[in-house]
């Protein structure tokens, strides 16, 4: 039975240091920013990320996603971010929770900043530099939904009291409501989703370093429950297979994938955490082939006791030809029931065998 903390100053302290700092950033950042438009001054240029601008104030890459520019925005933030970092902070550690954060936010807002200029070369339009702004956790969101398809990826959740889901539906889910969003106009900030699922899904798979309990260190995730193509319908996986392993090839060749060495992440000898469990996806699949084998075993030992009696039953007859042995002529050479069309009447290499093979074939002919 979990106890529960008796004061907040309990609670607070129950909270991993970095899932403590990161919220109360987004909290100061963000009434900080509410405080600054109520003042009348102009805080964008400043805290949140615009395309044209990032040139001159490049810590808005990552400043920005300190910001939420809505009360409802941020009570999502407040309630969804700080229990699962929390949760991934306890699974990875403070150091890695901390990359993971830097790199699903920085690389979301360089490459949607990129998109931005392109969009500008190709249309022309200033909307695309000064008029579009980043700001938001989007890109965290969507990378803590991966983490769980990672780790949890069978566990089942319940969203709004009503719908039942399991964790790995969910960033697709969430992915397709940020296209329809994006085509529909919404940009800002809705595509960061569509680069931070990727971000995040690259950093996990190759990049992501941990320690197993018995092959040291070791980057990334190469189980096939977390491959590419796992995250698409079945039906595009014989057009996005060989485009995925064409690319990985090509990045394994230009060494921008790192090498775990000596051992193969295939094998399932390495756990992503180190003392627990692997993925869950994985341990499912181990208990799936254990029972596998125990229902095959189960089912081998009619053949194995056949086995065994035929090994400790006595010996078949002895056929001495020069003293006619009437022990030998005595024992079973067949079973009495045995139609006398299945009768063997290949072993020829003497008269007394023959008289035997006609005893036993005559009852079947009198039919």
């Amino acid at each position: 039975m979990a106890l529960i903390p008796t004061s907040p100053a309990v609670f607070l302290a129950s909270i991993p240091p970095v899932t403590r700092a990161w919220t109360a950033a987004t909290l100061i950042f963000s009434l900080f920013y509410y405080w600054l438009e109520w003042s009348s001054l102009t805080p964008a240029a400043y805290m949140i990320l615009y395309p044209g601008s990032s040139l001159f104030y490049p810590w808005t890459v990552f400043t920005s996603s300190l910001v939420e520019i809505s009360v409802i925005g941020l009570l999502v933030n407040l309630v969804f971010v700080p229990a699962s970092l929390r949760y991934l902070e306890r699974l990875w550690g403070s150091l890695e929770l901390i990359k993971f954060i830097v790199v699903t936010i920085v690389a979301s807002n360089i490459i949607g900043v990129g998109f931005n200029w392109i969009e500008y070369f190709v249309l022309q339009q200033d909307l695309f530099l000064h008029g579009m702004a980043y700001f938001g956790q989007t890109p965290l969101h969507i990378g803590i939904l991966v983490a769980f398809t990672q780790a949890i990826p069978e566990h089942q959740i319940q969203l709004f009291l009503v719908f039942t889901a399991r964790v790995k539906s969910l960033p697709m889910a969430y992915l397709t409501l940020s296209t329809v969003m994006t085509f529909l106009g919404y940009q800002s900030p809705w595509i960061l989703i569509q680069f931070g699922w990727f971000v995040s899904w690259v950093y996990l798979r190759f990049y992501k370093k941990a320690h197993g309990d018995t092959v040291g260190v070791f980057y990334g995730d190469r189980s096939e429950t977390f491959a590419l193509v796992q995250w698409f319908p079945p039906f595009i996986h014989p057009v996005l297979g060989p485009a995925a392993n064409f690319v990985h090839k090509s990045a394994w060749k230009l060494h921008l994938i790192p090498r775990n060495s000596n051992h193969d992440l295939e094998s399932g000898v390495y756990n992503l955490v180190p003392g627990g469990a692997r993925a869950e996806a994985e341990r499912r699949r181990a208990l799936a082939l254990k029972a596998l084998d125990q229902r095959v075993a189960n089912s081998t030992p009619a053949s194995s006791s056949a086995a065994s009696a035929a090994r400790h039953a006595p010996p078949g007859p002895s056929k001495n030809h020069q003293n006619g042995d009437a022990t030998s002529r005595s024992s079973p050479v067949a079973p009495p029931s045995r139609p006398a069309e299945k009768q063997s009447h290949e072993d020829t290499s003497s008269e007394e065998d023959e008289e035997e093979d006609v005893g036993v074939s005559k009852p079947s002919s009198t039919r």
